[in-house]
């Protein structure tokens, strides 16, 4: 609340505002901010009064000294000189006289009243007040590169939030007592927390409160899909668009790596015991931070000669900056954290063998076994897995070729069949290579496309074609042995599957030829056997992934611990930290016990 004895405040606007008498505008520009100025009848002086409707109280500033409980005479129009005093109105806290502002917010017009008792305990902006505000506020959309110049380069679409957007947008967070949406978030950030700090334009301090549950917020906020988690139980969401928590994420953790603001965070005294992680994915990396600041030495060992995981060989650079991911690599190194690329975990050394020299043991090497239909024609040349494809663009760079080695698949007319985030970026891919026709071929209808709404708007603008209920059930080869088109047919939707969607039926005798020159498969992954093979004891659930108990991690083998695609099948990244963050934490509870049963003294026995 505003105290009487403050004459001024500093404040920002960038609403418009008008006097509800002769319409013209009260904004005045003095250096890039937007303030609302009045002139205001104190004992027939005229004073100025300045006005934010974007703050929780008024801010006043007067230029004559006004006493606690005294009383404006009138506010006046600057232009026509109009008194702004409405004489139904009255102070709901006290009964003075209220003065009314038409506050105009992108093109909508909303009263604004003034008590004109300054020593009032109300000054025009009731709780209520505000929420209509912000309700009135539309969702900021971040900036983007243009539709008709990204596809011809793989550099990031949306630019982020500059900090101007990023205070409006934080602007419409209603902050609820009991807020939902860090519920829908799988590590709870606390949302509300780290928004009300960008408000008050305390940025790093919103990055550092992010950072206390999830450690890689530039990654998140751009790949994590928030329409179906934290955005999707926002109450803002109930009567307008949901408070774009995933851009603020993202905004913060920009801005903290950007102002070099980043810092390697307190590790606690060494445990002398070792954790070894398998996988250097989302679950592995968050598990790895996690134990190595409680004290352990953490080694990592990753198959490939990258780290990152899904985030390096999946995600293209237009959509995850690999410049990003090496930074939170590096920053785990910087903390300690020992990484091994190149080992293939289950030929190099069984997990048994990592248990003689490691205390425990994290799984987190995602499901990288790709999955195709057992169609004729798979066999064929140019048919490709979304991983195999995928991992030659991201991963071995074949979209510079010739400056790297690997040569880039290339087709004129590419058919992806699946409609996840996978097959998006597969298409977004493909017409960054100079395909002339993308194609989306998906069996059901665009109600059922699990893909993020996000992606399937940017692949629309990019020219990509979607033919939905449509099924491909054979691949046509040249003399080659190349594929040079597929037989596709339609489909119409049946009752819903165990998924809860509704089941694809085909429509007999509606088979079509679609001439391809390239085909991608999207439609899942499996858990890869390397390390069941050498670790045969190690339980799995019906599906063949490994069966960890959700309260821990923990799986049939004591002190191994799983987390990510591998428990679960394709899912998010933020599900991985998630799952990840709960075994670190089984973990330490479990070798903390342990450590304890063994420095406790042992009791003396005498003997009789």
């Amino acid at each position: 609340m505003l105290e009487h004895d403050v004459k001024y405040l500093k404040f920002k606007t960038y609403l418009n505002t008008y006097c509800p008498h002769c319409h013209n505008s009260f904004n005045v520009e003095k250096k890039d901010v937007r303030q609302i100025e009045f002139k205001a009848v104190f004992n027939q002086n005229e004073v100025d009064l300045k006005l934010s409707p974007y703050l929780d109280v008024f801010d006043v500033d007067l230029s004559v000294p006004i006493e606690k409980g005294e009383v404006l005479d009138d506010l006046l129009c600057p232009t026509c000189k109009k008194s702004l005093i409405v004489k139904e109105m009255a102070c709901g806290e006290c009964g003075s006289p209220v003065g009314e502002v038409i506050i105009s917010a992108m093109s909508k017009l909303i009263p604004f009243f003034v008590c004109m008792k300054y020593g009032c305990e109300w000054h025009g902006l009731t709780k209520a007040d505000e929420r209509r505000i912000k309700l009135k506020i539309p969702r900021q959309d971040m900036p983007e590169q243009d539709q008709t110049l990204r596809v011809h380069n793989f550099q990031e679409v949306p630019y982020g939030y500059t900090t101007e957007l990023a205070l409006l947008e934080a602007g419409r967070c209603l902050q609820c007592k009991n807020p939902q949406c860090v519920l829908g978030c799988p590590v709870n950030v606390p949302i509300p927390q780290f928004i009300a700090l960008i408000a008050e334009e305390k940025i790093d301090e919103a990055a550092k409160k992010i950072k206390e549950t999830n450690l890689f917020p530039a990654i998140c906020g751009r790949v994590c899909p928030q329409e179906n988690q934290c955005e999707s139980t926002c109450i803002m969401g109930h009567k307008d668009k949901p408070v774009a928590i995933g851009r603020l994420e993202r905004f913060v953790a920009d801005y903290e790596r950007k102002m070099d603001l980043v810092r390697v965070p307190i590790i606690k005294e060494n445990t002398g015991q070792k954790i070894a992680i398998i996988g250097s994915g989302p679950g592995g990396l968050t598990v790895a931070a996690d134990m190595r600041q409680l004290g352990y030495s953490v080694t990592v060992f990753e198959a490939l000669h990258e780290t990152g995981g899904v985030l390096t060989y999946g995600i293209p650079e237009f959509r995850l900056p690999k410049s990003i991911v090496q930074f939170e690599i590096n920053f785990l190194k910087e903390m300690g954290v020992r990484i091994e690329t190149n080992h293939v975990i289950g030929n190099i050394h069984t997990i048994d063998e990592l248990l003689l020299e490691f205390d425990a043991a994290f799984i987190g090497v995602g499901a990288g076994l790709p999955t195709f239909m057992g169609i004729e024609g798979e066999s064929l040349g140019h048919v490709f897995s979304a991983n195999e494809y995928l991992t030659r663009m991201n991963l071995m760079k074949a979209y510079r070729f010739p400056e790297y080695d690997t040569p880039m698949p290339k087709g004129f007319n590419v058919a992806v069949i699946g409609g996840g985030n996978v097959a998006m970026d597969c298409a977004r891919t493909a017409k960054r290579t100079g395909a002339t026709e993308v194609t989306i071929v998906y069996r059901r209808s665009r109600q059922e496309l699990p893909a993020r709404g996000e992606e399937v708007h940017h692949a629309q603008e990019e020219g990509i074609k979607f033919k939905l209920l449509t099924n491909p059930i054979r691949y046509i080869g040249t003399d080659s042995k190349t594929v040079k088109a597929m037989e596709c047919i339609k489909m119409e939707l049946g009752e819903p599957d165990a998924s809860g969607r509704r089941r694809p039926v085909p429509i007999e005798g509606s088979n079509y030829i679609m001439d391809v020159d390239l085909v991608i498969v999207a439609v899942g992954n499996g858990p890869n056997p390397v390390i069941f093979q050498s670790t045969p004891d190690l339980k799995r659930n019906k599906r063949g992934y490994i069966e960890a108990n959700p309260e821990t991690m923990e799986t049939s083998k004591e002190f191994v611990y799983a987390g990510g695609d591998i428990v679960t099948g394709s899912a998010t990244v933020i599900e991985a930290m998630g799952a990840g963050r709960i075994a670190a934490r089984a973990m330490h509870a479990k070798l903390s016990a342990l450590r304890e049963k063994k420095n406790k003294p042992k009791k003396e026995t005498t003997k009789r």
